[in-house]
């Protein structure tokens, strides 16, 4: 096993990030702010994972420091864009899924952990035939339910890699439902998840939010 790395993270809902993918953010809040300065300062790299959605007595929720999930993934911070007022427009490129082993005690405004890093695939991973059909036919279904605009000639040019992390990282699903993506064991089972989870909120609705695929 490779030694722990000290990890700088940023706990956010709904966001998910996948090695070799890109994940655009918009940095406002004065504690993510620092942690970039910090970030740029050392290794560019940042830890996204998501807070795990706990309510407490009364119905509220967590308030500045949520438990988090088990699973996320390191991201290197590939372009930045600082703005005026301090806020920062950033891409994060995966590099690779850790494992939170402790949260460590530190002063700095931003949480950081001790995690594992896992090994990425060392071939990269495809599909069948069928599955991929399957998947581009349940995505189609699922988009023109929700009235997505994808650009559907683009995605036919996409390795399966891509398209399965793909729609992972932009599908408008719960926390709950990106985490278990996250942590599927490999590409089929994601591809398989995606596919269920499709499915089930092409029923049952997810939000009135648009999404573009490109």
């Amino acid at each position: 096993m490779s030694r722990p790395a000290r990890l700088s993270i940023f706990p956010l809902s709904g966001a998910l990030l996948f090695p070799g993918m890109h994940l655009p953010l918009h940095i406002f809040e004065p504690r993510y702010r620092a942690m970039v300065s910090d970030a740029m300062a050392r290794d560019r790299r940042i830890g996204m994972i998501q807070p795990r959605p706990v309510l407490i007595e009364g119905g509220a929720h967590e308030g500045d420091r949520p438990p988090l999930f088990d699973l996320g993934c390191v991201g290197r911070i590939a372009e930045v864009e600082a703005l005026d007022d301090g806020r920062y427009n950033l891409v994060l490129e995966g590099v690779a899924l850790f494992r939170v082993l402790r949260e460590l005690d530190v002063t700095t405004p931003f949480r950081q952990v001790e995690a594992e890093l896992l090994p990425n695939a060392a071939e990269p991973q495809a599909l069948a035939l069928a599955h991929r059909a399957s998947l581009e036919m349940e995505s189609r279904r699922y988009a023109e339910a929700q009235g997505y605009a994808v650009d559907w000639e683009a995605v036919s040019r996409l390795d399966d890699e891509a398209l399965v992390d793909g729609i992972a990282q932009i599908a408008p699903f719960d926390v709950a439902a990106k985490q278990a993506l996250l942590e599927a064991p490999d590409i089929a089972a994601r591809a398989e998840l995606l596919i269920q989870l499709m499915q089930f909120f092409g029923r049952h609705g997810d939000g009135d939010e648009a999404v573009t695929l490109q």
